[in-house]
This record gives C-alpha cells, structure tokens and sequence, in this order.
C-alpha cells in the first residue's frame, strides 16, 4: 500500500491515467536509504536546489554550491553540508530549524541526469563536520526519508564553466558576495554610456580610485568598472539579481539615475 501520495496528487494521477505509472515508481525507484549509485552521484555534485517549508506552510527554494562532495554522505541514511554566510536573511535555514522537512534536488546538467532526497533535517554548530568546512556557520544533517532518481526529461544540457569564488578553501577566504564574473582587463576605460546604467566611483581605501565615469550597460545587466591605480580598469558584469545582491549588502549604493560603490 502506497504511503507516498496524497489525495490531491491521486486526483492527479486518475486525471492523466499515470495511477498505475506512479505505482510502478514508487514500487521500483523509491527508496529510504543512500546507495552505492546514489552516493558516488551526489559526490560528484558542486550544486543542489533545496526546498524547505515554513511553519504555516509557505515553500521556499534556494541554491546551494560548493566544491564536489560538499554535500557527505555520513552513512546510508544521512546526508551532510556546511552553511556558510549568505545574505542574512536565514529563509531556508530557519525554515528547516523550525519544521525539518527539506527537499534536496540535485542535477548532473552535463549527463542529464537528476536525483531527489526528501528528508528531516537537523542543524547543529557543534557538529563533529565542522573542521571539515572552513568558514562554516553550521552542518546541516538530513535522515533521508525518500531516494529517487527523477525523469531526466526536460533538463537543459550545460556544461560547466568555472568554480572561481563559490567557496571558500581556507580559513580567510569567503565565498563570492556577487556571482559577477570578470569579462576583461583594459588600460582605459569605456565612455559610451546608456540613461540609468551608470556605476560612477569606487570607495576609496580599497586599491580603487574614487574617479566617476558612466559604463555601458545592457538590458538587465550591469557593467560595474573598478579603477585600479597603475592597473586600468577591470570590467565586471553583474545581472540585476547580483547588483540587487551587492546593494543588500551594503557594498553599492543606487538612486534612480545610478548605483554607485558606497
């Protein structure tokens, strides 16, 4: 007898005819607990979605990077990662302090290939993993409750780029703040502008100069130019999610005409 699917999602299944399709899954796929396939899989991965859910039962969704197999594998009915600093706001984290259910996506976007981990979670600053993860906050350990691949369909092929910035290596370093990646390096700066994409100075004391000049922009990005003294410029480009970002910490400051290094 099924345990998995509510009322809501049979209603579904009788609507479609896949009743006796999902049957078949959960009998055949389905587990609770990690094997040796699912174990060298999750290994493998840099990145995961997690789920989480609020006590009054509002979702929320977030990603999670870092160095293959940041995410240990304790045992076969544990999984473990780091939360390292992010931007304050502890949606998923506190989500999981407070109800422990979390839903962890992983993908393999090169292979098209996908798992689904569905557990309790748990979260602990004295946890033993601790020293494994410089810079971490706290480990976050999930017993699993359900393990299953998911229907490779529909997933985009990509291919990975790099790692520069998504986690720290040693104590002292800190994961990237912004997701922006460096585009070029030039000896002067550009002075073709576009009306409201405009990053005019940087904060002086950072080895920048606090001279303003407009960059040239695109539709929903931003290109943030650093005047380094004796080095030219260094041209970043950040979508307005990563100049949201910036602005949320502190580090730019914005009016309707430009944003600007505070």
């Amino acid at each position: 007898m099924t345990t998995m699917f509510h009322d809501a999602q049979r209603e579904l299944q009788d609507l479609f005819d896949t009743r006796r399709l999902a049957d078949r899954i959960e009998e055949r796929l389905v587990h609770d607990f990690i094997d040796e396939h699912d174990a060298r899989f999750i290994a493998a991965r840099d990145m995961f979605f997690l789920a989480t859910v609020d006590p009054e039962g509002r979702p929320n969704c977030s990603y999670k990077g870092g160095d293959p197999g940041f995410v240990r594998v304790v045992d076969e009915r544990t999984l473990a990662f780091p939360n390292y600093d992010g931007n304050g706001m502890y949606l998923s984290m506190g989500n999981a302090l407070a109800t422990k259910e979390v839903g962890m996506l992983f993908i393999d976007f090169e292979r098209r290939n996908r798992m689904r981990v569905n557990g309790s979670a748990g979260v602990d600053q004295d946890d033993p993993l601790m020293a494994e993860y410089p810079l971490a906050q706290f480990i976050v350990r999930v017993t699993v409750r359900e393990v299953f691949p998911n229907c490779p369909r529909y997933i985009h092929r990509y291919s990975w780029w790099s790692d520069r910035g998504s986690s720290p290596k040693r104590r002292g370093d800190r994961p990237s703040r912004t997701g922006s990646s460096r585009i070029g390096r030039v000896t002067s700066c550009p002075t073709t502008t576009r009306p409201g994409c405009q990053i005019p100075r940087s904060k002086p004391g950072r080895g920048t100069s606090a001279e303003t000049a407009p960059v040239p922009g695109g539709p929903g990005s931003w290109l943030l130019r650093r005047r380094r003294r004796g080095r030219g410029c260094v041209l970043l480009r950040l979508s307005s999610g990563a100049l949201a970002g910036l602005v949320a910490g502190g580090l730019v400051g914005v009016t309707a005409e430009r944003a600007a290094w505070t």
